[in-house]
């Protein structure tokens, strides 16, 4: 690429918005919006925006019942349960537990991408797998501090955290080949649509409950933040920069997502930084070091977790 810093500028926004999400939420739930409300909110307005702009763009279609089957298992899994379990157990936990689980995905990938794809676990890959299991099952089992507010269930909620993550890694196995065939956005503009679907029956009455009228005007920015900058806007800006972008380097931005979560989270009051969440986020980083520290004859891309 002739101008690199338009793609670290790109990269580090994408993992800015993802970061700052984690403290933002929290405002909005569960005084002033329900997590699946939020979730209905941000998947309709990605369905409208990215099925205008395929048609602008693109003249593609998914053709075939094998691709558009796989287009629905894609929304399904990648929009509609993976941000239901993301809100829903966001909700429970705190945004500090939260980023630092869901760095777990590109574990999942390389899982999902062995019992999919028939791809071997390497030894190397195996250790990591094991480090960073042990590193998020000390988080998801471990206890808040009653003083840590907006932390219901944080075990479930991590639970849920772990779920998501989980989702993201098994939508990214699945949606690659629709990527690689489609134009990406006739591909988005399906899978939210799906999405949208899918969490319509979860959220709608969490929807028209949020009393829009009587809203602060921080707690609207909020709203309009999720739905304008981390659906639209982080889709827009990832999709461009792993174009560009090489694995390590997607990788190095991969890492520094839940750093800025943990420093928006401190800086906001909105949780704690312990010795032992360091250790534990060690652990994980680690793990998912090795995991993807791959061949260079077959890399598989590593990319930001998608809220």
């Amino acid at each position: 690429m002739k101008n690199p810093i338009l793609l670290h500028a790109a990269l580090f926004l994408v993992a800015l918005i993802y970061a700052a999400n984690y403290s933002l939420s929290k405002d909005v739930m569960p005084v002033y919006a329900g997590p699946y409300g939020l979730v209905v909110l941000r998947t309709l307005g990605a369905a409208l925006f990215f099925g205008v702009l395929s048609r602008i763009v693109s003249q593609d279609r998914i053709m075939g019942r094998a691709d558009n089957v796989r287009a629905i298992l894609s929304g399904l899994i990648g929009i509609g349960a993976n941000q239901l379990l993301f809100f829903g157990g966001l909700n429970l936990t705190t945004p500090i537990n939260a980023s630092l689980v869901q760095t777990v995905s590109p574990i999942v990938v390389v899982l999902a991408s062995a019992v999919l794809l028939g791809e071997k676990i390497r030894p190397t890959r195996i250790v990591g797998i094991l480090v960073a299991g042990v590193g998020a099952a000390l988080i998801v089992l471990g206890r808040e501090a009653p003083t840590v507010a907006h932390a219901a269930n944080p075990v479930l909620g991590n639970i849920l955290i772990l779920c998501n993550a989980s989702a993201f890694g098994v939508y990214l196995v699945i949606v690659m080949p629709l990527m690689r065939k489609y134009n990406p956005f006739t591909v988005l503009a399906r899978i939210f649509l799906v999405g949208a679907v899918a969490a319509l029956p979860f959220g709608w009455r969490q929807a028209l409950a949020i009393d829009f009228a009587h809203l602060p005007l921080v707690i609207w920015a909020e709203i309009l933040y999720m739905v304008v900058f981390l659906t639209i806007v982080a889709y827009l800006l990832n999709n461009w920069a792993l174009k560009y972008a090489s694995p390590t380097l997607t990788g190095v931005y991969l890492y520094l997502q839940p750093v800025l979560a943990v420093l928006i989270a401190v800086a906001l009051g909105k949780d704690t930084f312990t010795v032992e969440k360091a250790l534990q986020a060690s652990l994980i980083f680690a793990g998912v070091f090795l995991v993807s520290k791959k061949p260079k004859a077959t890399p598989v891309p590593l990319t930001p977790t998608a809220e």
